[in-house]
């Protein structure tokens, strides 16, 4: 059966081509169309679509309150549009935090008649199938061992997030002190586009440094790097971030699996990893072999959850070690990280 999409957007030009992209596609079948937000939400409470394409203008001033409304009434999986990504990274990010997936810009017919941008967007959505038909983790890559150097290594704090991540992340982040002795890494899933207004985002929430990983960055007390391409981030056996294509197929891009099971293979310690809001099953394997490891594991309760499907995976597999309310977290992470600058290992 095709997923059904729904269109949500105030511009007849934009419809028709967004039309035109879809009608040949199998895989998907057109629901209905919108032009006004009360439309949307009505139309989604009657006949509710798998996929809903939604331009972020619809959503009001507030950049948010449409998809706040349809994913606690009528939850389904939205991708944004917007004609100014790039100058719009806030209303975004308001949105990604009340369940929207992901943010693309709006494809537009060219001079030429061929339309620019039907290629990202059919990609999204093949990312997005693939997250809703539940894709089976891949394995990562694995990486070659080497023996243990012995350096000083401040405590680690590891956290995946997804659907409704931004937001948790954010307020997390907030509830930090700026002096904080631990190094932080975010592998939140997010496009490359939005890598970097994610991190400056957050930087504007937190008392601490945000800044995106990048190849060779080792992580540092009161800095949180958080994963910044479409590949995957991982810890390498030198101790410092770098990104990997492997694996290809696996539809959660960067990966919370393959970062936590870097991790587990690399870092001396037996630190703190957090698993949060989002769909799918990613990181609940991963923070499950960590738990194994030794490290101390937490995971959002659904209750707090935008999209309780990666926390309830991770639960499943016996991944946690507590279960706590978004507000609770940050408290727990103060409690266990040590008091010391850094250990020897």
């Amino acid at each position: 059966m095709p997923f059904r999409i729904a269109l949500a957007h105030h511009q007849e030009d934009a419809l028709n081509v967004l039309r035109q992209i879809l009608a040949p596609q199998t895989d998907y079948a057109l629901a209905w169309i919108a032009q006004e937000g009360e439309e949307a939400r009505r139309k989604c409470r009657l006949d509710g679509p798998d996929i809903l394409l939604v331009d972020l203008a619809l959503a009001g001033p507030d950049g948010a309150r449409l998809v706040c409304d349809i994913m606690k009434e009528t939850p389904c999986a939205i991708l944004l549009l917007s004609d100014a990504i790039a100058k719009n990274a806030g209303k975004v990010f308001e949105a990604m935090g009340c369940g929207a997936l992901d943010a693309i810009t709006t494809p537009v017919l060219n001079k030429s008649g061929s339309v620019a941008g039907a290629d990202a967007l059919l990609k999204k959505l093949a990312t997005i199938s693939k997250l809703l038909g539940n894709a089976s983790p891949a394995a990562p890559k694995a990486q070659p061992k080497t023996s243990r150097q012995t350096d000083r290594l401040p405590p680690l704090v590891a956290i995946g997030s997804s659907t409704g991540g931004p937001k948790a992340l954010a307020t997390i982040l907030s509830a930090l002190p700026g002096n904080l002795a631990a190094a932080l890494v975010v592998c939140q899933h997010v496009d490359l586009q939005f890598a970097q207004g994610l991190a400056q985002w957050l930087d504007s929430q937190t008392p601490l440094t945000v800044t995106l990983a990048r190849e060779g960055m080792r992580p540092r007390p009161g800095v949180v790097l958080v994963a910044g391409t479409n590949d995957h981030l991982v810890l390498g056996p030198d101790r410092t971030v770098h990104y990997t294509t492997h694996p290809r197929e696996y539809p959660y891009r960067p990966s919370v699996n393959t970062f936590f099971q870097s991790l587990r293979e690399h870092w001396p310690g037996r630190d703190l990893a957090v698993l949060l809001t989002g769909m799918g099953r990613d990181g609940a394997e991963g923070l499950a072999s960590l738990r194994k490891a030794g490290w101390h594991t937490i995971v959002q309760d659904e209750k707090t959850s935008i999209v309780y499907g990666m926390p309830a995976a991770a639960a499943e597999l016996g991944a946690a070690v507590e279960i706590l309310p978004l507000d609770r977290i940050a408290g727990a992470i103060l409690k266990k990280l040590p008091r010391s600058e850094g250990k020897k290992v």
